[in-house]
């Protein structure tokens, strides 16, 4: 099975026992069985549990799909199990809102205090014209208040607020008023701080339950959790929060197919449930409620904010530690660099979409 893993393998330049950084060394025989029959998850979790290595685990994704090399294993019984069911099933139904927020976002603040940036911002950073992590994360924080025009005094719906950082930015800086909501009990409680004493309020809240009406809305890094059997009533629960004359923004990472599930590692251990949208995904529900001003793919700066995450999280891991085990070490920097490799491929995308309502006077002018 060694000689059938590096024949694939060979196709994007991988040696198994190389000298380059993107090669693997194994060290478990097992590993060829495990993999072939059982895909991206089994790589994963043969990862996790120290079956093999790679210096550069970003370079070794970037190359393995380039080549698309996930499209060359069989996928086992039990993932095509899921991929059925995703197309049967609403995994991410209001029932089910809240489990992103308690297996993702509330397993605690301190880890992400360490890895991300000073205002605690995690999405793709704009990097254009900036010194570091802290520098372009204020800059994707005041590109969205300027694409979305603000002005004080207005009235902003932030879906999927995080730890506040776009809701306490905006009040600050803009003068407007901001009703976070987020699923996650975690960071509620940290925003709710962060925030205090600003024109914020932070909400535990499932978007379809949001009834007022805003002057803006803004998601940042939130679409990614909704799924497809959702699409068109997120749309329409943004279009009910809508103002005539409002603006909405969009900030989702993307991908070129339109699919139903995620990678099946990625959904195990890391975004249950998670979706990325097509272009045609989120154009064909917009259809009839919305019209675009703007579509701005930066998504090459995403592989430069992870690994600027991944950074933080080795070098404060000592900070980290006491929380979480080795095997969660290896299962983080796992997702961090497979996803930078995912960026950097060009399988991922990152894109920031403007609309406004259909019937709107709204003359908007793009926004770089």
């Amino acid at each position: 099975m060694q000689k059938t893993a590096q024949e694939i393998l060979d196709r994007a330049d991988v040696k198994i026992g190389g000298n380059n950084p993107w090669d693997i060394q194994v060290n478990n025989p097992s590993f060829y069985k495990r993999v072939l029959t059982g895909g991206s998850l089994a790589l994963g979790e043969s990862y996790m549990d120290g079956w093999w290595e790679c210096e550069a685990l970003d370079q070794f994704f970037d190359r393995i799909l380039r080549a698309r090399l996930d499209k060359k294993i069989k996928p086992s019984k039990h993932l095509i199990w899921n991929i059925l069911k995703s197309k049967i099933v609403n995994r991410q139904r209001k029932s089910k809102a809240y489990v992103i927020g308690e297996k993702h976002y509330d397993i605690g603040n301190d880890l992400y205090k360490n890895m991300l940036d000073k205002r605690m911002v995690y999405s793709c950073a704009y990097w254009k014209d900036a010194k570091d992590l802290d520098e372009a994360q204020e800059k994707k924080l005041d590109l969205i208040c300027k694409k979305l025009k603000l002005e004080a005094g207005m009235t902003v719906l932030d879906i999927g607020c995080g730890w506040g950082s776009l809701s306490k930015f905006a009040t600050e800086k803009y003068g407007v008023k901001v009703t976070g909501i987020t699923v996650s009990k975690e960071q509620k409680v940290l925003a709710d701080k962060m925030c205090e004493g600003l024109n914020v309020e932070i909400r535990i809240q499932d978007y379809r339950d949001v009834r007022e009406r805003f002057d803006r809305v803004v998601s940042v890094g939130m679409f990614e959790h909704v799924g497809p059997k959702n699409y068109k009533r997120y749309m329409q629960a943004v279009n009910r929060c809508l103002k005539s004359e409002g603006l909405f923004l969009l900030h989702t990472i993307g991908g070129n197919d339109s699919r139903d599930m995620i990678d099946p590692w990625i959904n195990k251990y890391i975004f249950p449930a998670a979706v990325l949208p097509s272009a045609k995904q989120i154009t064909s529900v917009a259809e009839g409620m919305f019209a675009l001003e703007d579509w701005h793919n930066f998504g090459h700066y995403y592989d430069t904010t992870l690994m600027a995450w991944h950074r933080n999280f080795n070098s404060r891991w000592d900070k980290i530690a006491n929380g979480y085990d080795e095997k969660f070490r290896r299962m983080w920097n796992y997702y961090l660099l497979i996803c930078a490799g995912g960026f950097r491929s060009g399988k991922n995308r990152l894109w920031q979409i403007v609309f406004s309502k259909i019937g709107s006077a709204t003359h908007y002018e793009s926004i770089r």
